[in-house]
Protein backbone atom coordinates (compact mmCIF):
# COMPACT_ATOMS: atom_id res chain seq x y z
CA UNK A 1 0.00 0.00 0.00
CA UNK A 2 2.83 2.57 0.60
CA UNK A 3 4.93 3.05 -2.33
CA UNK A 4 9.17 3.66 -1.53
CA UNK A 5 10.29 7.45 -1.99
CA UNK A 6 11.94 8.53 -5.13
CA UNK A 7 15.72 9.35 -4.65
CA UNK A 8 16.31 12.61 -3.16
CA UNK A 9 15.64 15.68 -4.74
CA UNK A 10 13.08 18.64 -4.72
CA UNK A 11 10.32 16.11 -2.59
CA UNK A 12 9.82 16.67 0.59
CA UNK A 13 13.22 17.48 1.89
CA UNK A 14 12.82 20.79 0.82
CA UNK A 15 10.18 21.53 3.26
CA UNK A 16 10.24 23.53 6.48
CA UNK A 17 9.87 22.98 9.48
CA UNK A 18 6.31 23.00 11.10
CA UNK A 19 5.33 25.95 13.78
CA UNK A 20 3.61 25.59 17.04
CA UNK A 21 0.50 27.82 17.48
CA UNK A 22 2.09 30.00 20.31
CA UNK A 23 -0.49 29.45 23.42
CA UNK A 24 0.02 26.88 26.60
CA UNK A 25 2.12 23.34 26.52
CA UNK A 26 -0.54 20.95 25.78
CA UNK A 27 -3.41 23.16 24.48
CA UNK A 28 -2.52 22.26 20.75
CA UNK A 29 -2.67 19.04 18.71
CA UNK A 30 0.07 16.45 19.49
CA UNK A 31 2.64 16.26 17.06
CA UNK A 32 2.34 12.30 15.16
CA UNK A 33 5.19 10.42 16.48
CA UNK A 34 8.06 10.43 13.83
CA UNK A 35 8.55 6.86 11.69
CA UNK A 36 11.04 4.74 13.03
CA UNK A 37 14.65 5.06 10.63
CA UNK A 38 13.84 1.70 8.75
CA UNK A 39 10.69 3.09 8.11
CA UNK A 40 11.73 6.41 6.28
CA UNK A 41 11.81 5.19 2.90
CA UNK A 42 8.00 4.21 3.05
CA UNK A 43 6.14 6.72 3.94
CA UNK A 44 1.43 5.89 4.06
CA UNK A 45 -0.38 8.33 2.70
CA UNK A 46 -2.41 8.57 5.97
CA UNK A 47 0.52 9.78 7.65
CA UNK A 48 1.19 12.60 5.10
CA UNK A 49 -2.21 13.56 5.26
CA UNK A 50 -1.81 13.77 9.23
CA UNK A 51 0.85 15.75 8.39
CA UNK A 52 -1.22 17.96 5.82
CA UNK A 53 -3.55 18.58 8.76
CA UNK A 54 -1.25 19.89 11.01
CA UNK A 55 -0.13 22.44 8.53
CA UNK A 56 -3.88 22.95 7.91
CA UNK A 57 -4.27 24.09 11.45
CA UNK A 58 -0.74 26.06 11.50
CA UNK A 59 -2.07 27.82 8.42
CA UNK A 60 -5.25 29.11 9.80
CA UNK A 61 -3.36 30.37 13.59
CA UNK A 62 -0.51 32.35 11.56
CA UNK A 63 -3.28 33.62 9.78
CA UNK A 64 -5.72 34.83 12.54
CA UNK A 65 -2.31 36.39 14.28
CA UNK A 66 -2.14 38.23 11.08
CA UNK A 67 -5.15 39.20 11.45
CA UNK A 68 -4.60 40.11 15.20
CA UNK A 69 -1.74 42.26 14.47
CA UNK A 70 -3.05 44.22 11.44
CA UNK A 71 -6.51 44.76 13.53
CA UNK A 72 -4.24 46.02 16.52
CA UNK A 73 -2.63 48.39 13.83
CA UNK A 74 -3.51 51.89 14.06
CA UNK A 75 -4.21 54.28 11.37
CA UNK A 76 -2.73 57.27 10.00
CA UNK A 77 -4.71 59.91 12.01
CA UNK A 78 -1.76 62.73 12.08
CA UNK A 79 -0.31 61.39 14.88
CA UNK A 80 2.88 60.60 14.87
CA UNK A 81 3.71 57.22 16.24
CA UNK A 82 7.39 55.81 17.33
CA UNK A 83 9.53 54.68 14.43
CA UNK A 84 10.47 51.40 16.61
CA UNK A 85 6.82 50.02 17.35
CA UNK A 86 6.09 50.66 13.47
CA UNK A 87 9.25 48.67 12.59
CA UNK A 88 8.46 45.99 15.52
CA UNK A 89 5.05 45.53 14.00
CA UNK A 90 5.85 45.57 10.34
CA UNK A 91 8.74 42.89 10.93
CA UNK A 92 6.69 40.50 13.00
CA UNK A 93 3.22 40.74 10.29
CA UNK A 94 6.49 40.45 7.49
CA UNK A 95 7.98 36.93 9.95
CA UNK A 96 4.17 36.03 9.88
CA UNK A 97 3.74 36.66 6.03
CA UNK A 98 6.98 35.02 4.87
CA UNK A 99 6.42 31.35 7.62
CA UNK A 100 2.53 31.69 5.84
CA UNK A 101 4.14 31.11 2.39
CA UNK A 102 6.47 28.45 3.56
CA UNK A 103 3.66 26.42 5.14
CA UNK A 104 1.37 26.68 1.97
CA UNK A 105 4.85 25.60 -0.05
CA UNK A 106 4.53 22.65 2.71
CA UNK A 107 1.20 22.08 1.93
CA UNK A 108 1.44 21.49 -1.61
CA UNK A 109 4.56 19.34 -1.25
CA UNK A 110 2.05 17.30 0.97
CA UNK A 111 -0.53 17.47 -1.92
CA UNK A 112 1.62 16.85 -4.90
CA UNK A 113 2.82 13.76 -2.65
CA UNK A 114 -0.31 12.16 -1.73
CA UNK A 115 -1.60 12.19 -5.16
CA UNK A 116 1.28 10.69 -6.69
CA UNK A 117 1.12 7.83 -3.93
CA UNK A 118 -2.26 7.27 -4.31
CA UNK A 119 -3.01 7.68 -8.07
CA UNK A 120 -3.70 3.95 -8.77
CA UNK A 121 -6.91 4.53 -5.99
CA UNK A 122 -7.78 7.72 -7.22
CA UNK A 123 -11.51 7.92 -9.31
CA UNK A 124 -12.79 9.91 -12.00
CA UNK A 125 -14.16 12.74 -10.94
CA UNK A 126 -17.60 11.49 -12.85
CA UNK A 127 -17.76 8.79 -10.81
CA UNK A 128 -17.81 10.71 -7.32
CA UNK A 129 -20.81 13.05 -7.87
CA UNK A 130 -23.81 11.54 -6.80
CA UNK A 131 -27.00 11.20 -8.89
CA UNK A 132 -25.16 12.14 -12.13
CA UNK A 133 -26.74 10.36 -14.76
CA UNK A 134 -30.26 9.36 -12.48
CA UNK A 135 -33.70 10.23 -13.07
CA UNK A 136 -34.97 11.32 -9.64
CA UNK A 137 -38.26 9.12 -8.83
CA UNK A 138 -41.18 11.60 -9.02
CA UNK A 139 -42.69 12.35 -5.04
CA UNK A 140 -46.55 12.19 -5.29
CA UNK A 141 -47.74 15.30 -3.32
CA UNK A 142 -51.06 14.53 -1.83
CA UNK A 143 -53.17 17.43 -1.94
CA UNK A 144 -53.73 19.23 1.12
CA UNK A 145 -56.85 18.34 3.50
CA UNK A 146 -59.89 21.45 3.38
CA UNK A 147 -59.13 22.82 7.03
CA UNK A 148 -56.05 23.54 5.87
CA UNK A 149 -56.63 24.81 2.49
CA UNK A 150 -59.22 27.12 4.28
CA UNK A 151 -56.55 28.27 7.15
CA UNK A 152 -54.30 29.08 4.59
CA UNK A 153 -56.65 31.37 2.81
CA UNK A 154 -57.89 33.27 6.17
CA UNK A 155 -53.98 33.80 6.71
CA UNK A 156 -53.31 35.19 3.33
CA UNK A 157 -56.69 37.86 3.94
CA UNK A 158 -55.01 38.40 7.29
CA UNK A 159 -51.72 39.28 5.55
CA UNK A 160 -53.60 41.04 2.73
CA UNK A 161 -55.45 43.52 5.43
CA UNK A 162 -51.77 44.03 7.03
CA UNK A 163 -50.39 45.01 4.25
CA UNK A 164 -53.16 47.13 3.12
CA UNK A 165 -53.05 48.96 6.82
CA UNK A 166 -49.19 49.65 6.31
CA UNK A 167 -49.83 50.94 2.97
CA UNK A 168 -52.30 53.57 4.68
CA UNK A 169 -49.57 54.12 7.44
CA UNK A 170 -46.95 54.61 5.11
CA UNK A 171 -48.96 57.02 2.96
CA UNK A 172 -49.89 59.28 6.28
CA UNK A 173 -46.12 59.00 7.46
CA UNK A 174 -44.83 60.53 3.97
CA UNK A 175 -48.20 63.23 4.16
CA UNK A 176 -46.56 64.20 7.35
CA UNK A 177 -43.10 64.38 6.24
CA UNK A 178 -43.53 66.94 3.36
CA UNK A 179 -45.61 68.92 5.81
CA UNK A 180 -43.36 69.07 8.24
CA UNK A 181 -40.15 70.07 5.80
CA UNK A 182 -42.57 72.53 3.92
CA UNK A 183 -43.42 74.49 7.12
CA UNK A 184 -39.52 74.86 7.85
CA UNK A 185 -39.19 75.72 4.29
CA UNK A 186 -41.27 78.62 4.61
CA UNK A 187 -39.37 79.51 8.11
CA UNK A 188 -35.88 80.22 6.56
Amino acid sequence: MAAPLPPKGPGLTSMPPQSQPHGPPGSGPAQPPMPPQGALREISPVFLCRIGQETVQDIVTRTMEIFQLTRAAQLPNGVTQSQTVYQDRFGKLQEHLRQLALLFRKLRLLYERCVEMTSDLQEPPSELVPCVGEVAAPVRVEPCSLAVNQERQEVLEKVREKNQEMKILMDQMRNLLWDVNAMLTLRK
